[in-house]
């Protein structure tokens, strides 16, 4: 069924806009009036139109939204209260404009009675495809309200998971931002003037001085541009290889084989197979929608093909196991517990312990790479500075000593 964006004069006489799903305009317009709104504006619109537009590129960041609003549907089907009745309630709690106006079409569109999991997947950039797969097995199974829990918890813990990550790396990032920008105004602002005084006055410069003043001259040239320019096309260049799949491939082969990061990088996708892996399974559905869906979401292409070889060894009937082994990804040993919980018919128990344990592991990583770098960059921003610092003393030195 169509939708289409209007902006309309609500009953307070005040301006509002939204989308709503009607068969046409005409059935839109008659649905606007009917709950006291007159639209002013009205077109239709397609998902294709909408995920191009200004505002849909930004619409993916309120998960905040999702996971809050998730957590209160599920309290409020857990209490016995209809679904069509909890969507009214929340409605109006709700202060993100976009994601209000997304809620209250799928309101609107359950009360006439359309499928809940149907209307959610209308506003994809809200909800994935895992949100969308396990609220269509709670609707089959009657048991939504488990469902939107198991979700809610889900999304909790991935948050978590990526701010941690986020804010380990907050400290290196704004102390080598600053250094840099500090070594940058002392090359080409500071130092040229000090050298252009000693040379005024006779002095010979060092060697170290000379070779800083040619990197300033160099940054204040033309040479500079070139090399911004460089670089900007060498980032552009490599953010549309990696846009390709063959791209994506090379990116992901090189960051799991990176001697620290390689072994954080590798536990992150395989705590988050785990963990969806487990999630779905526990909500209903069969191993290899799961592994469909799974293939969709693991962040890597190399586990990618594993975990679609995967799925094509179920429906073949043999184990999973054998193609993650293969994928270098999981180790043997969490290959062999997942081995041992398909053969225990305790798959869901096994995978939700591998991601337990991945997460803690990746919490200490995360800490003892947080601590190691920012001493190195300490270490490493001090001895520019310092030969920096040096460049600038040393003539002066030279020059007050021969002064004397």
């Amino acid at each position: 069924m169509p939708r289409f964006s209007y902006k309309a004069i609500d009953h307070k006489h005040k301006s509002v806009k939204g989308t709503v799903t009607a068969e046409s305009a005409f059935a839109a317009r008659k649905h606007l009036r009917a709950k006291g709104v007159h639209p002013t504006s009205i077109h239709e619109i397609t998902s294709a139109l909408e995920a191009r537009s200004f505002g849909g590129m930004f619409k993916r960041k309120g998960k905040a939204h999702v996971t809050e609003f998730t957590k209160q549907l599920s309290t409020m089907l857990r209490a016995g209260i209809k679904l069509t009745e909890s969507l009214n309630v929340l409605v109006p709690q709700l202060t993100n404009a976009d994601f209000k106006n997304a809620i209250t079409d799928i309101r609107d569109r359950v009360i006439t009675g359309e499928s809940f999991a149907d209307t959610l997947s209308e506003y994809d950039n809200y909800f994935d495809t895992i949100y969308i797969s396990m609220v269509r097995v709670g609707e089959v199974t009657g048991t939504l309200e488990k469902s939107l829990t198991s979700i809610a918890d889900f999304m909790d813990k991935r948050h978590k998971l990526e701010s941690k990550m986020k804010s380990a790396m907050i400290y290196p990032v704004i102390l080598f931002t600053a250094s840099t920008i500090a070594v940058l105004f002392l090359t080409v602002f500071i130092i040229p003037v000090v050298a252009e005084q000693i040379e005024k006055a006779g002095q010979e410069l060092p060697w170290v001085t000379k070779a800083i003043l040619w990197i300033s001259a160099t940054l204040r040239s033309w040479w500079g541009l070139v090399v911004a320019i460089t670089i900007f096309a060498f980032v552009w260049a490599t953010k549309r290889f990696v846009a390709t799949p063959r791209g994506a491939h090379v990116k992901d082969k090189f960051l799991l084989a990176l001697p620290v990061f390689g072994a954080l990088v590798k536990q992150r996708i395989v705590a988050r197979f785990a963990s969806t892996l487990s999630t779905l399974l526990e909500s209903g559905l069969s191993m290899a929608d799961s592994l469909k869906i799974v293939a969709e979401v693991t962040g890597n292409s190399v586990m990618n093909k594993a975990v679609k070889k995967a799925r094509e060894r179920i429906l073949s009937g043999s184990d999973i196991a054998t193609p993650l082994r293969d994928s270098g990804v999981i180790d043997p040993t969490l290959a062999h517990m997942v081995t041992v919980g398909e053969k225990s018919g305790e798959l869901e128990k096994m995978l939700k312990d591998i991601s337990d344990n991945l997460e803690s592991s990746s919490d200490l990583v995360i800490e003892r790479i947080s601590a190691a770098i920012e001493p190195l960059i300490i270490l490493f921003m001090s001895i520019v500075i310092g030969i920096i610092a040096y460049a600038m003393l040393v003539p002066i030195i030279r020059f007050s000593a021969g002064s004397i």
